[in-house]
């Protein structure tokens, strides 16, 4: 294999395969990167067995072949080469030389049969959606994914897709984030669980919000295409939660608040808080006043905040993990949010004023009398 190629770009794709390349793994090969010289074009590949990134790009291919190298050396080496481009040269033995202006390595690579094959995704009509809208829906419901493996089932998000329409679910026991949007689809309705982490790194591989990503859903894996990458990954397994029933139906009191005005109040009631104290943070909602006041006590002492808000129904005072409140606050979306709630340990809903867009459900936390 013997090939020529811009150094940056090569350096730049191989940052982001290596996203899926396994950092410790009994399958040496999958610690790699796939590189195949072939017609005019190098292709790159990371593997871990659960995702898969793939790219290609333009070089001057002299041998064609193909064989691994370890992805950290590749991507250290190429991030410090000196020249615009770069040259590899490969033997049957698999070493690679890789040289650029004064520069030469010499690196032991391995042979590609050693490499593990991609599954392959047959799946019917693909699924069309812009990268900014995939970007915020995935960043409105990751933040309620479960980092407990012992449902790994929840450790994804769920996808409904049906009738022009996307829905995206997660949940961690302790809350509930649901995203709803509109979308040009008439296929067949689909239901799948696409791993956290594969999201993550699809969002972090988006860089045209103007753009479109397209996906495939087999039965056991679905790829992703983003600009240049193809993104294969596998769908989670189980018996997801059956949200509707985590969902009130009732309430007693109902809250119009500014989303910003709320969500500071609790970061400044929050200071007092740190890991090993693990206080909750206060609810007041006063009906007579109009006020809702926000206020925490722990070791270090006490804070207090209020604010005024649209407050219907009964008065009421309830307590929250301050993190859980404030992770659904910066996932609205809304200058204003409306807060459902019924009793002091019923969860609450946070959605919009109007519409469906998006809707969280937050678990409450006992208070005790201090």
């Amino acid at each position: 294999m013997n090939f020529i190629c811009s150094t940056s770009e090569l350096y730049s794709l191989c940052v982001n395969v290596q996203r899926a390349v396994s950092t410790k793994s009994s399958l040496p090969a999958v610690e790699g990167i796939l590189v195949r010289a072939e017609r005019n074009r190098v292709y790159l590949t990371g593997y871990d067995l659960e995702l898969g990134i793939s790219t290609s790009l333009e070089a001057k291919v002299e041998e064609e072949g193909s064989l691994i190298i370890n992805a950290k050396i590749i991507c250290d080496i190429l991030h410090m080469l000196p020249g615009e481009t770069v040259r590899f040269d490969s033997d049957e033995r698999c070493v690679v030389s890789i040289s650029s202006g004064e520069a030469r390595y010499l690196i032991s690579g391995m042979s590609d049969t050693e490499y593990p094959e991609l599954p392959a995704v047959a799946g019917g009509l693909p699924v069309v959606i812009n990268q900014g809208l995939l970007k915020e829906m995935v960043r409105q419901t990751i933040f309620a994914v479960s980092t407990n493996d012992a449902k790994v089932v929840h450790t994804g998000i769920k996808f409904e897709i049906e009738d022009n329409s996307i829905r995206m679910i997660s949940i961690d026991g302790f809350r509930l984030a649901i995203r709803n949007e509109v979308i040009d689809y008439s296929g067949e309705p689909l239901s799948f669980i696409v791993p956290a982490k594969t999201l993550s790194e699809i969002v972090k591989l988006t860089n045209d919000d103007e753009g479109d990503i397209s996906f495939g859903v087999g039965k056991r894996h679905i790829i992703f295409e983003v600009g240049r990458y193809k993104i294969v990954s596998r769908l989670l397994e189980g018996e997801f939660m059956n949200y509707h029933n985590a969902i009130p139906n009732a309430y007693s009191t109902d809250v119009v608040v500014g989303t910003r005005e709320l969500l500071e109040s609790i970061e400044r009631a929050s200071l007092i808080i740190n890991d090993r104290n693990k206080s909750p943070i206060r609810c007041d909602f006063d009906i007579a006043n109009k006020i809702i006041t926000i206020s925490s006590v722990a070791v270090l002492g006490t804070a207090k905040d209020r604010l005024s808000a649209e407050i219907n129904g009964n008065s009421l005072e309830i307590g929250f993990n301050n993190k859980y409140l404030i992770d659904a606050l910066r996932a609205a979306d809304t200058d204003v949010v409306r807060i459902e709630l019924n009793g002091p340990i019923a969860p609450i809903i946070i959605k919009p004023t109007e519409g469906e867009r998006f809707l969280f459900v937050v678990l409450p936390v006992k208070l005790r009398n201090e």
